[in-house]
């Protein structure tokens, strides 16, 4: 898959009043290199409707769109890949549906999950939550810093670190071994989302 440094979620419920795709567009100028839909509420009409408007987005700034969950959503929209948790289908049938050239990534709490994520085939891994984050229902525990040094050692695929992160703590997110961080609310929040992503960049530049 091609190489990304600062992936941003969606979370729409952070920017009443703005619209999903300009917000979105902003944050691609800004140096955002990967995108994802991700939305737990909506009808699936309704995600569908977001997913295609989001992969019209996306090709034209040839940014890699990913589609959290709905497997049929993203199929249906050619999306560029499918992200999943460790509550949904087993890593083995995703692939079975969306075939080989398809980017799988899973959500990981815990090395034994990431390990189990790299034997199976996924593209890459998410690492966290790294910090306390309100980001998501039923969100597990904080795994710290400390499970980025454990992928950083043990783990040879992609991983982006997500889960509360914020510029005041990125230095000690990619202190810890992170070059790929995910970001929703320090993203879609602010009034200006460019300006924003310019700036983790810049401090990401600084760190690297």
């Amino acid at each position: 898959m091609k190489d990304f440094r600062l992936y941003a979620i969606t979370g729409e419920e952070f920017h009443p009043g703005k619209e999903l795709v300009d917000v979105m567009e902003q944050a691609i100028l800004g140096g955002v290199d990967i995108i994802q839909l991700r939305d737990k509420k909506s009808s699936k009409l309704e995600v569908l409707k977001k997913a295609q408007k989001l992969r019209e987005l996306t090709k034209k700034y040839d940014v890699p769109f990913i589609v959290n969950d709905h497997i049929d959503v993203a199929l249906a929209v050619e999306a560029d890949g499918i992200h999943v948790g460790q509550d949904d289908l087993p890593l083995a049938d995703v692939r079975k549906i969306v075939g080989p050239d398809m980017i799988i990534g899973i959500s990981t709490h815990k090395l034994e999950e990431a390990k189990k994520a790299e034997e199976g085939g996924a593209d890459y891994i998410g690492v966290g939550p790294i910090f306390p984050t309100n980001s998501k229902e039923d969100v597990v525990d904080p795994v710290t810093t400390s499970y980025i040094q454990q992928i950083e050692t043990d783990i040879t695929i992609p991983y982006v670190a997500i889960g509360g992160i914020k510029r005041h703590n990125l230095k000690e997110v990619m202190a810890a071994g992170a070059k790929r961080v995910c970001m929703i609310t320090e993203i879609v929040e602010t009034t200006d989302v460019r300006a924003r992503c310019e700036e983790i960049i810049s401090i990401m530049e600084e760190q690297s």
